[in-house]
């Protein structure tokens, strides 16, 4: 923080000091300091991130500004000054226009014993607590959809082959009127075993066959693809960090995953928008580790692949269990789709999210980096 409110600390004779602005600094979450009519002191690299703005230009706000007028942040900085002890709360709703809508943060009040009325602020956010808590909650529902695939194939497809078998021989003898009925049954025959196929897939538990990937290229088969298909009237824009280091999975099913998230935002911006329009990003983003089971090490997920577009987005009704089996907006959507998007993320060691901040969608998935052996031989291209 500022000069004055973190002396210079030396660990041991001989050592090197170092303020505390260094500490503070060195901090993944935003950490700042008001003062006692609460106008901003001071920010470390993390809160002028979040707060969209520098510090010289936040040093110019009082913290009303930056916040709702009724958040629960302007409470625990009255209470932590007034009682002169720290303060916290959890799963704080907070967000403003400057923030980009409302983020989810636990917050931590302490006041400055060197200066009176100054008070540090720290807020964690929880967005990827939760996302891997969604993570976990989408590989349970994945599971419970392989016992049902299990049994549904076992119990349903042999006696349907029965009733699809008969349909088709009561088809050539019944009258023109109800040859229509014979073949209803037919169809819908056929339908319930296509979605069956469609869920045995769920219950595919063989290790995924992986190599050094260039997401790139999936991504520029995967445009290929739409754009001579479903997104043909829907225009596509690029924003791709060229350093990107490849990917550690399978090009096949990696293409289904963004094959299937490209259609189904063509699909929310619909045939007849005349701006419609599909980002394809990827970015690296260092310092995400998260553990996984069967692994004692922590795993990174630097590699970050966003597909959004400018459709409706995605109704708060349905936006937590958006992954899980058999949830859908579409009318004749089966809802297996993007459970299936999040199974094969999850086998491949990464994790999916949705945001839909207003207007438009963004799916983010974020994988492990390939880690190549000395002989091994570079990654794929196209």
């Amino acid at each position: 923080m500022s000069a004055g409110l973190s002396p210079a600390i030396t660990a041991r004779p001989g050592a090197a000091a170092f303020s505390g602005d260094a500490l503070i600094q060195a901090l993944p979450h935003p950490v700042v300091a008001v003062d006692g009519d609460n106008w901003i002191v001071a920010a470390n690299g993390a809160g002028e991130e979040f707060f969209q703005a520098g510090a010289s230009v936040l040093s110019r706000h009082e913290l009303g500004e930056l916040v709702p007028h009724d958040s629960p942040l302007l409470d625990l900085v009255a209470q932590a000054r007034e009682r002169r002890a720290p303060v916290s709360e959890y799963r704080v709703v907070i967000g403003t226009p400057r923030m980009g809508g409302e983020r989810l943060v636990d917050i931590y009040v302490a006041p400055v014993v060197e200066a009176d009325g100054t008070v540090a602020i720290m807020l964690h956010e929880r967005t990827i607590a939760e996302k891997f808590d969604r993570q976990l909650t989408h590989r349970s529902a994945a599971r419970t959809v392989t016992g049902l695939a299990h049994l549904l194939a076992h119990e349903i497809k042999n006696p349907l082959s029965g009733i699809r078998g008969a349909a088709q021989l009561l088809e050539g003898t019944v009258e023109a009127q109800d040859r229509s009925l014979a073949q209803l049954i037919r169809d819908e025959s056929d339908r319930i075993v296509r979605l069956l196929d469609r869920m045995e897939v769920f219950s595919d538990a063989r290790p995924v066959d992986r190599s050094p990937v260039n997401i790139h290229a999936v991504l520029h088969r995967v445009r290929q693809l739409a754009e001579h298909g479903f997104a043909r009237h829907i225009r596509f824009a690029e924003a791709y960090d060229p350093s990107l280091p490849p990917v550690f999975g399978n090009r096949d099913q990696l293409i289904q995953v963004f094959l299937n998230l490209v259609k189904n935002a063509a699909e929310a911006i619909g045939a007849q928008a005349a701006d419609g329009e599909i980002v394809l990003s990827t970015a690296f983003r260092p310092g995400v580790r998260v553990s996984v089971p069967g692994n004692r090490e922590r795993i990174s997920l630097p590699l970050e692949v966003s597909v959004r577009d400018n459709g409706p987005g995605v109704s708060e009704e349905i936006a937590a269990s958006l992954f899980d089996p058999f949830v859908t907006t579409k009318a004749s959507g089966s809802g297996l789709g993007l459970a299936l998007v999040a199974k094969i993320v999850g086998d491949h060691g990464g994790v999916i999210e949705c945001d839909s901040p207003g207007r438009g969608t963004r799916f983010r998935i974020l994988m492990p980096v390939y880690s190549a052996p000395a002989e091994q031989a570079g990654p794929e291209e196209e």
